[in-house]
């Protein structure tokens, strides 16, 4: 028996999700940019996510229980991997979009009438120099 957030999920249904998983990986991957490191990326993602459900079903057929965790602990260490990919993905995401909400915070400054304070700190660095 397998646990997910405290419940009990049965064999089937793990097979279930990590199939799906490895399939929802295969449509991510085909959508990447066809660049070289889009291309790495997906192709470890895939192996990892395939790796996880392959891994997972021996664990089910195991001979005994030393076999089973370690089939499992597989899964384990395949899917945090997975993550790490993912996450590789995501920051470039997230990177463009403090950059896009940077830009927008500049060219709203520059609409506002300009600061007189600012631009008397401005003189006298300017004429300290």
């Amino acid at each position: 028996m397998v646990f997910d957030r405290g419940r009990a999920v049965d064999e089937r249904m793990f097979k279930e999700r990590t199939k799906q998983l490895a399939l929802r990986v295969v449509r991510l991957v085909e959508a990447l940019p066809k660049r070289t490191s889009a291309s790495v990326i997906g192709k470890q993602l895939h192996r990892y996510t395939a790796s996880v459900g392959a891994n997972y079903r021996a664990a089910c057929r195991g001979r005994s229980t030393a076999d089973v965790v370690a089939k499992l602990a597989i899964v384990e260490e395949e899917a945090d991997e997975a993550l790490y990919l993912r996450d590789l993905m995501a920051e470039p995401n997230e990177i463009v979009a403090m950059a896009v909400a940077s830009i927008k915070t500049l060219r709203a400054r520059q609409r506002q009438p300009a600061n007189p304070k600012f631009k008397m700190r401005n003189r006298q660095c300017s004429n300290t120099s």
